[in-house]
């Protein structure tokens, strides 16, 4: 029975990483100097946000079906790095970094930096995966865990226009966003946080106001409050790093 149920598990991650190869062929389809590359950006970010959602349901469906294997885990690692790593890089890199050239040997726009700049994504999200995958702690995430990464590039054309973001300011955010993948910040992990303080009853309940509450800020302006509660996670790591780092200090 576990053999044959390993299937859906499975299914829901190759969901996650064909939707992350979409999102890279409409990116791919861009051109910076047509008016409607800003609507093919938010387009590849909404299919990035959507692989997170597969991406989280597939490890919920394989604990709820008992049918979990190393199959299913390496397999979702590879989904991961394709979607939360190449497919934001890729985004970002034609969003932004496209332009970054240095001159070298007298030549003019010789040295693609941007490229490299793009590449610390992917670099980045296939080191955490790696370390992820030898060692974890079941009760935290060690590093900014890839798919909130993802999704950190993917709402940023839903929230912004290239115009409106200087190009120093995307470079540092998205140098801090990488660099937080492989750092050693603790990130709680959401459902083992709701695990220990809610029951399923009172769950259900706290999700449903939670619904309602985000349905009366209205349904257009859902990227901002996703943005709102992913930088809110974001940050979270950090903090809680400073007031360790307090804390030991005064020790």
């Amino acid at each position: 029975m576990k053999l044959k149920l390993t299937w859906i598990p499975n299914t829901l991650t190759l969901g996650n990483l064909t939707l992350g190869f979409v999102s890279m062929l409409l990116v791919s389809e861009t051109n910076p100097s047509q008016p409607n590359s800003h609507e093919l950006y938010s387009l590849a970010g909404v299919f990035i946000i959507l692989a997170a959602l597969f991406d989280g349901f597939d490890g919920m469906a394989a604990r709820a079906l008992n049918c979990t294997s190393e199959l299913g885990a390496d397999l979702d690692s590879l989904a991961d790095l394709t979607t939360f790593g190449i497919a934001p890089g890729f985004l970002a890199y034609k969003m932004f970094f496209f332009d970054i050239k240095l001159d070298i040997f007298d030549k003019p726009d010789y040295f693609p930096l941007g490229m490299f700049i793009a590449a610390l994504y992917p670099i980045c999200a296939a080191y955490r995966l790696a370390r992820f995958n030898v060692a974890h702690d079941p009760k935290s995430f060690n590093g900014l865990p890839s798919p909130v990464a993802g999704v950190v590039i993917g709402i940023f054309p839903l929230v912004f226009s290239v115009s409106q973001v200087p190009l120093w300011t995307a470079v540092t955010f998205f140098v801090i966003t990488a660099l937080l993948m492989v750092s050693t910040l603790r990130y709680s992990k959401p459902q083992v946080a709701m695990r220990g303080l809610f029951s399923w009853k009172k769950l259900g309940i706290s999700l449903l106001g939670l619904g309602l509450i985000l349905f009366a800020i209205g349904f257009y302006r859902w990227p901002y409050v996703m943005y709102g509660a992913v930088g809110f996670y974001v940050f979270s790591g950090i903090v809680s790093f400073l007031i360790q780092t307090i804390q030991d200090y005064r020790v």
